[in-house]
C-alpha cells in the first residue's frame, strides 16, 4: 500500500493535483477539506464541531481531524494506497498518522510532496476559486490570510518532521498545472 502526503498552504493546488494524481496512479484521494465539508453538510457531530473552527479561519483540532480520517481510511481499506491532501497539518497529526498506518495497514508514509507558492498568489487563487465554486469559506480575504498564517505557524513544522525522515520533496507549486503534475508524478513513480 502506497501512502503519499501532498502538502502545501491553502490555494497551493494540492487538491487539484491530488485528484489528478490519484486518478493517474489508481490511489484513493482523501482530502480533509472534503471530509470537513461532507460532515458539515450532513450535520454530523464531527461536522458541527469542525464548523465552529473553520468559520473563523482556524485549523480544526487534531483529535477531531484524526477521527474523520480514521473513518475514511477504514471505509477504503482495500485500496492500493492513498494520497492525503490536508493531513497531517501538525506534528501531532503526523505522529498519529504513523501510528494509524502501522496499526491499520502495517505501512507508513512513502513520501511527502510539498508545494510552495507565494502568499499573494495563494490569496488570488483562493478568491478566484470562491467565485468559480461558490465556496463561502474562500470569499473573505481576511479569513484567507488568517488560514495562510495559521498554515505557516502550525503546519510548516510538519515539513521538518518528514525532512528528518528523508521523506520530504519540495516543489514549486506556481505555474502550469501540467508541469506541476509532471514534477509530482516523477517523484511518485519512485514509490508506486
Amino acid at each position: 500500500m502506497n501512502i503519499i502526503v501532498l502538502f502545501g498552504p491553502p490555494g497551493s493546488g494540492k487538491g487539484t493535483q491530488a485528484k489528478i494524481l490519484a486518478n493517474k496512479f489508481n490511489l484513493e484521494h482523501i482530502s480533509t477539506g472534503d471530509l470537513f465539508r461532507y460532515n458539515i453538510k450532513n450535520n454530523t457531530k464531527l461536522g458541527e464541531e469542525a464548523q465552529s473552527y473553520i468559520h473563523n479561519g482556524n485549523l480544526v483540532p487534531d483529535e477531531l481531524t484524526t477521527e474523520m480520517l480514521i473513518d475514511e481510511l477504514q471505509r477504503n481499506s482495500t485500496k492500493k494506497g492513498f494520497i492525503l491532501d490536508g493531513y497531517p497539518r501538525t506534528e501531532s497529526q503526523a505522529e498519529s498518522l504513523d501510528e494509524l498506518l502501522n496499526n491499520l495497514f502495517q505501512t507508513k508514509v512513502d513520501v511527502t510532496l510539498a508545494l510552495y507558492v507565494e502568499d499573494e498568489v495563494l490569496v488570488k487563487r483562493i478568491l478566484k476559486r470562491s467565485e468559480e465554486s461558490g465556496r463561502t469559506d474562500d470569499a473573505d480575504e481576511s479569513i484567507i490570510r488568517n488560514r495562510i498564517k495559521e498554515y505557516y505557524e502550525k503546519t510548516a513544522v510538519v515539513s521538518n518532521y518528514y525532512k528528518e525522515q528523508n521523506k520530504l520533496v519540495e516543489l514549486d507549486g506556481d505555474g502550469n498545472i501540467d508541469e506541476i503534475t509532471a514534477a509530482l508524478s516523477k517523484e511518485i513513480e519512485k514509490f508506486v
